[in-house]
C-alpha cells in the first residue's frame, strides 16, 4: 500500500527511493509490513487531497529540474545552453557516420521522406536548407539526426530492447538515451526503463535547446510541439521555464494566415520569470 501511495502521490525523491529499495530489497516481508503501516499513517495524517497537491507541485518543479544546464551569466545566446551540454565531443563525433545520410541527401530523397513521414516535420523542413559549405553542412546534419532520434525516442514507453533506436544508432548515443532520458521502474519482477512524463519533458527541453542552436536561437515551437505530440500549454511551460521569449510567428515560410504558430527566441538579457496569480503551479518555474 505504501508503494502504491508513493507511486500515486509521492515526490520525485520518494519515487527514486522507492525504485532503489525495490531493486535492492525485493520480497522483503518485514519491510512490506512496515510500509503498509506507514502508508496508513501518512494517508490519515496528511489526507489524500494534500498528497495530490504535493504531486502536482512536484510535477512543476520537475520541469526546471530536467532543463539543460543554464548559464544565466552568459555573454551571448550560444552560451546560455552550451552545445557541449547537449552533445559531448565524443557523442558528436559518433554522429558523423549515421548523419552522412543527411549530408548527401538529394531534393528527390527529401520529397520521398516527406511523403513517407519517415522523419519529424522540423527535420524534414530543415533538410531543405542545408548549407553548401561542407563543414557547416555536416554539423547541421549531425544535429538534425540527433534531434530526430530524440523525438522518436520520446514516443517509446517501456524500453525493452538494448538498442531501441536500431543498429544504425551509435552505441554511445544509445547509452546516452537510456542513461539520461529514461526512468527506472519495477514491473513483474524485473527492472525496466521507462520514458515517463518527466523524462518526456526533459527530452522536449533538450530538443528545444538543440533547435535553437540549429536555427540561430529562434525556432518555431509549434512545429516542435506537434513533433513531440504535446499540448500547447505543456510546450509553453517548458519554453518559458527555459527563459525563451514567446511570440506569434508571422511571415515564416509555409505558414498560412490561419496557423497560429508560436516562435521561441533566446536572447539576452534573459527574461525574469513572473509568478502567475491565477496559476499557482507556475510560481516555482524560475
Amino acid at each position: 500500500q505504501m508503494d502504491l501511495c508513493i507511486e500515486a502521490f509521492g515526490t520525485s525523491k520518494q519515487k527514486r527511493a522507492l525504485n532503489s529499495r525495490r531493486i535492492n530489497a525485493v520480497g522483503n516481508d518485514i519491510l512490506s509490513t512496515a510500509v503498509t503501516k506507514a502508508a496508513t499513517n501518512i494517508i490519515v495524517a496528511k489526507g489524500v487531497t494534500a498528497l495530490m497537491q504535493d504531486v502536482a507541485q512536484d510535477d512543476v518543479q520537475n520541469v526546471s529540474i530536467f532543463l539543460p544546464p543554464c548559464n544565466e551569466d552568459a555573454d551571448k545566446p550560444e552560451n546560455v545552453y552550451k552545445f557541449e551540454d547537449i552533445l559531448s565531443p565524443a557523442e558528436y563525433e559518433a554522429l558523423r557516420v549515421p548523419a552522412a545520410v543527411f549530408v548527401n541527401i538529394t531534393p528527390e530523397e527529401i520529397t520521398k521522406k516527406t511523403e513517407d513521414k519517415s522523419h519529424c516535420a522540423f527535420v524534414l523542413e530543415e533538410l531543405k536548407f542545408l548549407p553548401a559549405d561542407e563543414k557547416t553542412r555536416d554539423h547541421k546534419a549531425r544535429c538534425l539526426w540527433f534531434l530526430d532520434t530524440l523525438i522518436k525516442f520520446s514516443y517509446l514507453k517501456v524500453i525493452k530492447k538494448k538498442h531501441p533506436m536500431g543498429p544504425e544508432c551509435p552505441h554511445i548515443i544509445s547509452r546516452k538515451l537510456m542513461k539520461n532520458f529514461t526512468s527506472l521502474t519495477y514491473n513483474n519482477g524485473s527492472v525496466q526503463n521507462l520514458v515517463s512524463a518527466s523524462m518526456k519533458a526533459k527530452i522536449t527541453a533538450y530538443v528545444i535547446a538543440l533547435a535553437l542552436h540549429i536555427n540561430n536561437f529562434q525556432t518555431d515551437l509549434t512545429v516542435l510541439q506537434n513533433d513531440m505530440k504535446l499540448q500547447e500549454s505543456r510546450m509553453m511551460d517548458i519554453a518559458k521555464a527555459m527563459r525563451l521569449k514567446v511570440s506569434k510567428a508571422k511571415g515564416l515560410p509555409g505558414l498560412e494566415d490561419d496557423q497560429n504558430h508560436k516562435l521561441g527566441t533566446l536572447s539576452l538579457p534573459l527574461p525574469v520569470q513572473k509568478a502567475s496569480g491565477s496559476q499557482r503551479k507556475r510560481k516555482k518555474m524560475n
